[in-house]
Formats: structure tokens, sequence, C-alpha cells
């Protein structure tokens, strides 16, 4: 089985390779670990995080791509969706089948379809819309939806931050 999902994401990381995406760069933490990949992700342009640098690591199972990856920013992120320890909170990467809970539907939820670039267009796709609903961070979703001037200032903190690092 982990062989069979270490020839995947080898495969994915020689397309991403070839065929960079805008907006992130991926590659391994170890050059002898397939399974620990490090991403840097560009805030999107017209959001909060325009400028911004955002590293992240991700941590794929041995039977990836049967379930997902866990994927943790390791710079500063101030978003309803991300964790105060900065694990990301997205539907896609929780795991396959009904939601316990019964907020997500089995569609919404991890497919052995997704790589590695779909899991990371899909955090640039929360970053440039918070969902509020089921917050990870609830303080963060509380000024996105009462305080946003107060919100602002935290992610132009978490970007002029994610700058100084590079």
């Amino acid at each position: 089985m982990a062989s069979q999902a270490s020839l995947l994401l080898q495969k994915q990381l020689k397309d991403l390779c070839k065929h960079p995406v805008d907006g992130f760069s991926a590659g391994l933490v170890d050059e002898n670990n397939i399974f620990e990949w490090s991403v840097t992700i560009i805030g999107p342009p017209d959001t909060l995080y325009e400028g911004g640098f955002f590293n992240a690591t991700m941590k794929f199972p041995e039977n990836y791509p049967n379930s997902p990856p866990t994927v943790r920013f390791t710079s500063e992120v101030w978003h309803p969706n991300v964790y105060p320890d900065g694990r990301v909170c997205i539907s896609i990467l929780h795991p396959p089948g009904d939601d316990p809970s019964g907020y997500e539907l089995a569609s919404e939820r991890w497919m052995p379809v997704h790589t590695v670039e779909s899991i990371v267009l899909s955090i640039i796709s929360m970053l440039s819309s918070p969902n509020d609903e089921s917050p990870a961070n609830v303080e963060a979703a509380k000024e996105w939806r009462d305080k946003r001037d107060e919100f602002k200032k935290k992610v132009s903190r978490c970007v002029r931050k994610s700058q100084e690092l590079l």
C-alpha cells in the first residue's frame, strides 16, 4: 500500500516540477521522505492575504490517496478556517464518507481523486473566501463577522511577517 502511495506522490511531484501552478510552490521537506511536503502559498491577489508568502507542511498517510493528508501552516495565518496551531480545516481534508456531525455532504469531503495541486488550490480558495459557519478559529471567525477592521489588521501583520521571513 505504501509503495502505491509513494509512486503516486512521486508522479504528482514530477508533474508539479514540470508544470508549476501559479500561486504556490511545493517540494519535499527531505528528499528521502515522499510523505512530507513543504508548500509555499502566495497570498492570492485581491484578497487580504495578497503579497504574503505562507509556508505549510503536508503530511501524507501511507494509505494515500484513500485518506487525506494533513496540512499545517508553519507561517502565522489569521483565518477562520485555520486552527491557532496552523492546521487547515477544509472539507476536502476531512476523512471520506458521511460527516458524523452532519455539517458536510460526503461529496464535499476527501476523495481519492484529489491531488497536491487540487488541495493547495482549495486552500488558496479558502484564503479568498473564509467559511465562518464552522470555524476552526472561533476568535478569527467572530472578528471576520463583527470586527472586520481588527481582522484586517491581524491579517496585514501576518502578511508583513511572512514577507520579513523571506
